[in-house]
């Protein structure tokens, strides 16, 4: 049996390699700031995504993007403000998405919800 940190790694890697496949530019991975971190950063034709990875081996403890509570968005809204700041992008479009990657034996899925939340 995995660790939760090994199949968090693991589902970040194939959340990535997902958003390649899906012509994202990865810009960043676990950008962290003294606010908080954010799992990926990524360019979609011009639009700046900001990306929660949630990895599940099942769904018996609910979907994996209810573990993004309120709290937890503002830190990843927080995070981004100070992104956008470092890389002098503040009018960047931005979006913040949740990927939902599952890992059931070897089979692998992802769910991907754009927008997830608004700032």
């Amino acid at each position: 049996v995995m660790s939760n940190k090994t199949l968090g790694d693991q589902g970040e890697a194939y959340a990535a390699a997902y958003l390649r496949q899906n012509g994202y530019r990865i810009l960043t991975r676990n950008y962290r700031t003294k606010v908080g971190e954010i799992d990926l950063i990524a360019d979609d034709h011009d639009t700046l995504v900001f990306i929660e990875v949630k990895t599940r081996s099942s769904v018996r403890y609910g979907m994996p993007a209810e573990a993004v509570n309120y709290k937890k968005r503002q830190k990843i809204i927080q995070t981004a403000y100070w992104y956008l700041h470092a890389q002098h992008r503040e009018n960047a479009i931005c979006r913040f998405d949740v990927l939902e990657v599952y890992a059931v034996g070897d089979r692998w899925g992802v769910h991907q919800i754009k927008n997830a939340f608004e700032v």
